[in-house]
């Protein structure tokens, strides 16, 4: 009996601090206030990295030279690093200015953002740079957004980071619920209560004041997390700008997904193991909120993990309850933790906007619950810059 104690306590402990943390989050998910009107005098490189990207990257110029700011105050740059196709050419045709990159050696994101924001910094015009994958599509305000919030005195902003083909598949509704959940419900938490939102990866903003005091040295598999803990860990946050978008393609077929979540979950494990003990060790030296909450966002791992955590949990206290090994206190933390998990998925979906087929959905989650977890025993070791394959429409 009291092996089954110590097996339950420990999965116990997890279950509850991870639901709960989510709870709070959820509880708090309503629409920040937003910034007044800005002076629309800031200028911005909106920098595009993109690898092999020929066959969307004039969508995604089209749509940042749409963008309603003053066109004498933003340029488009695509980086087109270590290309083998003509990414150059379309992207110079489209509109944008072009930056060829070729580094056999130094390869990846982290790397090409590298050189975007030295070649910036360098030409002494932008106040900040702006960040939009290649396969992205961004909404009219975006830089309204960000400046509205840079002439506040903050340093670094995250739109909202959606899916843009999110009614392709049941897996892309599923994804969009997902970002509903980290996206939307802890962003808007994480701002109301002044604290930092994290980089994202696509569709954000620093100041080039803020580059200077920060220098980007974020070249992992997830270089928008590294970035965005060196942000914190220098006393900086991350502001959310809710009303700005920048929806990016998301893969429908299993074969390309599970390459593409094996990268990011690879990644995001190694920053877990790197990273949280220099944030809590800060956040205690300093008494920072910042960091002590940048700290658990990596602590709290991915959703699936946390369900099957609670899954177990609940599971294992129904059978020791019946066969009398446990205490039924163990019962009711197992259904608490459903709770709030329910209640966290269903304020993301709530949010993600694709109404009762996103819902019928969530039925499958089970399936995808077991996918993902196939998935990460897997998983790859690759720390390049492997461009996602594209689906054709």
């Amino acid at each position: 009996m009291i092996l089954i104690v110590c097996i339950l306590s420990v999965a116990a402990i997890p279950a509850a601090l991870c639901s709960f943390y989510l709870l709070w989050m959820t509880l708090l998910s309503a629409r920040p206030r937003m910034p007044a009107k800005s002076s629309r005098q800031l200028r911005f490189d909106v920098i595009v990295p993109a690898h092999n990207e020929m066959a969307i990257i004039e969508r995604t110029i089209a749509s940042l030279r749409a963008l309603d700011w003053p066109h004498d105050r933003f340029r488009v740059i695509a980086i087109a690093d270590n290309c083998t196709d003509d990414t150059a050419g379309v992207a110079r045709r489209a509109g944008a200015t072009v930056m060829e990159r070729q580094d056999p050696v130094k390869r990846g994101k982290g790397y090409a953002l590298k050189f975007a924001f030295t070649a910036s910094a360098d030409n002494n015009w932008a106040d900040a740079v702006v960040v939009v994958d290649a396969d992205a599509e961004v909404s009219p305000n975006l830089l309204e957004a960000f400046a509205a919030r840079l002439e506040l005195g903050l340093h670094a902003v995250q739109a909202h980071y959606g899916v843009r083909n999110s009614m392709a598949s049941w897996r892309t509704r599923l994804i969009t619920i997902a970002k509903g959940a980290f996206h939307i419900v802890r962003s808007r938490a994480r701002e109301r209560m002044g604290l930092s939102c994290g980089i994202r990866g696509n569709g954000w903003c620093v100041t080039h004041q803020l580059l200077a005091r920060v220098p980007y040295q974020a070249f992992s598999l997830t270089e928008d997390l590294e970035y965005g803990i060196d942000i914190g860990l220098a006393g900086y946050r991350v502001a959310y700008a809710d009303e700005a978008r920048a929806d990016a393609d998301m893969v429908s077929s299993e074969a390309i997904a599970s390459k593409q979540r094996q990268r990011w979950e690879a990644g995001r494990f190694l920053l877990v193991r790197s990273r949280t003990a220099g944030l809590l060790k800060m956040a205690l030296r300093r008494r920072d909120a910042v960091c002590t909450d940048l700290a658990l966002d990596l602590l709290v791992l991915p959703l699936s993990y946390v369900a099957l955590n609670v899954l177990g949990l609940t599971v294992l206290s129904v059978l020791a309850s019946l066969l009398n090994l446990a205490p039924i206190g163990f019962l009711w933390i197992g259904l608490g933790c459903c709770c709030c998990l329910v209640a966290y998925v269903a304020r993301g979906w709530w949010l993600s906007g694709v109404g009762a087929r996103g819902f019928i959905d969530l039925l499958g989650v089970p399936w995808f619950l077991l996918w993902k977890v196939l998935l990460m025993v897997r998983r790859g070791k690759s720390k390049e810059w492997v461009k996602t394959g594209r689906e054709t429409s």
